[in-house]
């Protein structure tokens, strides 16, 4: 699933549709899975906040924009979700469940 602002407001439908027809399906944000979607693996967002933060403290305090540097996400979350897991009759590997930053049971 593409991470934008209509995958985000249709996300029950579209988990629906998913486990309707059955389908496998990893998504960029864990409220889907908590919504009942399989599997989650993106960007942390709390961590993406904060990085904005710090560069709108920095222009505030006078810092140009062109000046900072463009960076990366560095961390990253993994959710699984089990119930789902079972239901589509797909066993997850171990090392993936301990892996994960949330599992889902």
């Amino acid at each position: 699933m593409a991470p934008d602002g209509t995958t985000i407001q249709h996300r029950d439908r579209i988990v629906a549709l998913v486990a309707k027809h059955r389908l496998p399906a990893v998504y960029p944000f864990d409220f889907f899975v908590k919504a009942g979607g399989l599997m989650s693996y993106g960007t942390d967002q709390n961590d993406m906040f904060r990085l904005a933060a710090s560069y709108v403290d920095r222009i505030l305090r006078g810092d140009k924009p062109a000046d900072l540097p463009v960076q990366a996400p560095t961390k990253f979350e993994t959710t699984v979700n089990i119930r789902t897991a079972k239901a589509l009759d797909i066993t997850v590997p171990p090392g993936l469940l301990v892996a994960a930053d949330e599992v889902i049971e």
